[in-house]
């Protein structure tokens, strides 16, 4: 395999053209922990490993693109959010971040609740064996068929996200001589600082009953009149990728003000808050993400102090962490196709997978790192953005970075913090077949969810 260093674009600290500053890190071959899944290293040979085997085997044995899981992060992860928040409270793996039957398996054995938002993710919780009554069911219009099989399933939960949905399953319920246990999703009017696609607790979007305007509170006089439904709490979700616990302050204090207020005028202390999830993972070294038993912390604390306020006894506390546990546990492995270099601006890599794989960039302008992983390098920094192989301008993987500027087709490069929402939201652009995602423990890797193949395209094609 040829080293021979191309022409490359800029080097060392450069002005990009979008006008952000930026500067190479000290040591390329460096894999910063906070980025990487807890056991990637990096062997005195220059070629990464994870859980035991290194890039090359996986590669060899499993081809590329492919998502690779340290299930051991993943179980570590689980168990630290179960911990963080003890008995008193519940955790419920979000699992549009991602989910597989491995996955639900993994959350079973660790404790965890699972929240789907889907007939296709209830499906996939249940065919693995977790218990209907641990699994909560969102959406913002669930069908009715969904709502039947939920509640014939025995869910714990029911999020109701609009007063259609509460006349709805609670006409479900009833013909099924069922109570089902439900909650009402409130938009508390907060202002996550978050990308405007994933913040979610604004009055101008489209989940969730707005606390403004007197709605919510509308809803629960509804929701405790039907004897289809058992009003269990209110659930409230402000967004994604947060850092700041500054948001859930303001939003536990408005739904607490709901629940005085329900108590107030109804005699009834709900006895149960959700928080929802959204907090954040670190997607490169400037990322800092809180550890969960500081997010529990302050979380337990906020809660305590506000219900303390309204004189209400503390309710039970659930969280939904998805991406907080899956995404760090999990990187994207692709083959260097094509280089090229572009005097005066950088250099595009183009690898042989892309937005089909990871959506994240050109949906949210999302911020990625990448490493040469195959073998080390003394090579000069050179400014890089990598891209896919499919027909479209926007289709970038990592948009600006730093790779060695002897970087040559055939290498090896991964992506990490890739275990949420890339496998889950991946697509067949351009027919493009969607990668494997591979479980990799203690010297073993196994397939999950397998890559796909031309048959699979064609057997959908009946035309």
């Amino acid at each position: 395999m040829s080293r021979s260093a191309h022409p490359a674009g800029p080097r060392h600290a450069d002005v990009l053209p979008e006008g952000h500053y930026a500067a190479p890190p000290a040591d390329l071959n460096a894999l910063d922990p906070k980025v990487w899944a807890q056991t990637v290293t990096r062997a005195d040979d220059g070629v990464v490993s994870v859980g035991g085997i290194d890039v090359k085997a996986l590669a060899e044995e499993f081809g590329t693109p492919a998502y690779f899981v340290d299930e051991a992060d993943f179980r570590a992860r689980a168990r630290a959010w179960r911990t963080a928040f003890g008995q008193d409270a519940d955790v419920f793996y979000a699992g549009k971040a991602f989910l597989s039957r491995a996955v639900v398996r993994w959350l079973h054995e660790e404790g965890l609740n699972l929240d789907v938002c889907s007939g296709g993710e209830l499906a996939t919780a249940l065919s693995a064996g977790m218990p209907a009554d641990r699994i909560a069911f969102h959406g913002n219009n669930k069908s009715t068929d969904e709502i039947h099989r939920a509640v014939e399933a025995g869910v714990g939960r029911i999020v109701l996200d609009s007063f259609q949905e509460i006349v709805r399953v609670a006409h479900i319920a009833q013909s099924l001589g069922r109570r089902q246990r439900v909650q009402i999703r409130v938009t508390v009017g907060v202002e996550a600082h978050t990308h405007e696609f994933i913040a979610t607790a604004h009055e101008d979007q489209k989940f969730g009953i707005p606390l403004a305007g007197g709605q919510a509170a509308e809803a629960v006089r509804r929701a405790l009149k039907l004897d289809g439904l058992e009003l269990i709490g209110i659930h409230s979700h402000i967004g994604s990728q947060i850092f700041d616990t500054s948001g859930f302050e303001v939003a536990a204090h408005r739904v607490v003000g709901l629940l005085r207020d329900i108590r107030d005028e109804h005699g009834v202390e709900l006895p149960e808050i959700d928080l929802g999830g959204g907090l954040g993972i670190a997607y490169t070294s400037a990322d800092d993400p809180r550890e969960p038993h500081e997010i529990a912390k302050a979380l337990t604390e906020i809660v305590n102090r506000e219900c303390d306020a309204a004189r209400l006894r503390t309710p039970r506390i659930s969280v939904e962490p998805g991406r907080a546990i899956v995404g760090p546990t999990a990187f994207t492995l692709y083959e260097v196709g094509t280089i090229k270099p572009l005097d005066g601006l950088r250099t595009y890599v183009s690898v042989d997978g892309g937005m089909s794989d990871n959506i994240r960039t050109a949906l949210y302008d999302a911020e990625y790192s990448v490493a040469l992983v195959s073998r080390t390098s003394e090579a000069e920094p050179m400014l890089a953005r990598v891209v896919g192989k499919h027909c479209e301008s926007g289709d970038i993987v990592v948009r600006d970075a730093f790779l060695p500027a002897d970087l040559a087709p055939g290498d090896l490069i991964a992506v990490p913090a890739t275990g949420a929402y890339c496998r889950s939201m991946a697509s067949n652009y351009n027919h493009v077949l969607r990668p494997p995602v591979v479980a990799v423990n203690d010297g073993q890797a196994r397939v999950i969810v397998r890559r796909e193949t031309e048959e699979d395209l064609l057997r959908l094609d009946v035309g």
